[in-house]
């Protein structure tokens, strides 16, 4: 029996370009994952601080904070993600742009191991108008060592103002 030489030529190319979109496919896939991983993990811009000025300061009485609680989770890759979790409201008579607090951080002693200063509510989600309670998440990836469990200090640190 002789073998057709143009079903040959047709299989070989056919697996030559198989191979190519494997490979197409799988580096795709590792970029792809090397992507997520800086976007989640990687370094966070810097933001330029908002100074608690004395509107700002006058003005904390009317945030309040409500249902905040903290869970370790697992990650993407299943590493341990400390939670803390809880709305914010807005009682006062003038919408905000932007809420950053202190996460304070204690050893047993009472002792500051870590203030983080991180934003709870932001442009990006709206702000938060007058009367709105809008809930908030903040991950830590890494936490101080000699961490004493307990929850956090949340302290406002800055506001801005629409």
């Amino acid at each position: 029996m002789a073998s057709n030489p143009f079903l040959t030529e047709h299989v070989v190319a056919k697996r030559g370009i198989s191979r190519l979109q494997i490979y197409l496919i799988s580096a795709a896939v590792v970029l792809g994952a090397a992507l997520f991983g800086y976007l989640e993990f990687g370094p966070r811009p810097v933001a330029q601080d908002l100074p608690l000025t004395a509107d700002a300061k006058g003005y904390v009485k009317n945030l309040q904070l409500a249902d905040v609680g903290m869970q370790a989770k697992l990650n993407y890759f299943s590493q341990k993600v400390l939670e803390i979790e809880g709305q914010i409201g807005n009682r006062g008579d003038r919408a905000i742009s932007v809420v950053e607090v202190h996460c304070i951080f204690r050893d047993h002693s009472g002792k500051v191991l870590l203030r983080e200063r991180v934003p709870i509510v932001n442009q990006k989600m709206g702000g938060l108008k007058p009367g709105e309670m809008k809930s908030f998440r903040l991950p830590f990836d890494v936490v101080p060592d000699g961490w004493n469990q307990q929850m956090p200090q949340l302290v406002i640190a800055g506001i801005d103002f629409s």
